[in-house]
């Protein structure tokens, strides 16, 4: 098979897939003929080939897949004026935790939010498999420990966690790490839009301790 051949078999699987495709998937559609370097090459002219449309092809945490250009969202909003799910400020603050400090306890997320951590907000983050548990802390009770999932990176166009900006560049506030890092295409709200909800969040008296964590110290 030649190169246009092969990308043109590439392109058809990418544009009809449901998910996020990766390598092994790729790689099988050639029945392995064709090796991984000769494969990113493809890939490459690809996404070369798509520069300036109002698709792209992009590299994700768990694969390769088209979407549309942020700049084409307002456009294609219009398809489907329904509005999005809004998240309130206490999902957003412990999501970005979790994204920055992982893996983390509940625990964790209430000495830097210093209020106690609903389980409706959690399971919300769970449910939108944006957060899952990924082991236990030797502590007395064996707490579950929390981090981010390829959904969340999928979600935000991301392809690994590296890509977050760097906490010193948007300070440590959580809720300041998660309006500059997280897109309107994952909140579903912009930030100075967030909903007032606490999901049943109570406020804890901040410690000369708390105060640190929350500074980043």
């Amino acid at each position: 098979m030649n190169t246009q051949d092969a990308k043109r078999v590439l392109e058809a699987a990418l544009l009809v897939a449901q998910q996020p495709l990766t390598m092994r998937d790729l790689r099988s559609l050639f029945a392995d003929e064709l090796g991984a370097d000769a494969l990113s090459a493809l890939l490459d002219e690809l996404v070369a080939d798509w520069q300036g449309r109002g698709v792209e092809l992009v590299s994700l945490a768990s694969g390769w897949r088209f979407q549309s250009r942020p700049e084409m969202r307002q456009y294609l909003d219009r398809l489907h004026p329904e509005k999005p799910p809004r998240y309130s400020r206490a999902v957003l603050e412990t999501l970005a935790i979790v994204a920055y400090r992982q893996p983390v306890t509940r625990g964790d997320i209430e000495d830097v939010r210093g209020v106690v951590v609903s389980s409706q907000i959690v399971k919300q983050l769970e449910d939108r498999n944006w957060i899952e548990v990924v082991g236990h802390r030797e502590a007395p009770g064996r707490p579950a420990l929390y981090a981010t999932t390829h959904q969340f990176l999928d979600d935000l166009g991301l392809s690994s966690l590296d890509q977050l900006p760097a906490m010193h560049e948007v300070g440590a506030d959580p809720e300041a790490m998660l309006a500059a890092s997280m897109q309107e295409s994952l909140l579903g709200a912009a930030p100075d839009a967030l909903s007032d909800v606490t999901d049943g969040d109570e406020r804890l008296p901040v410690t000369e301790g708390d105060a640190a964590l929350i500074d980043g110290k």
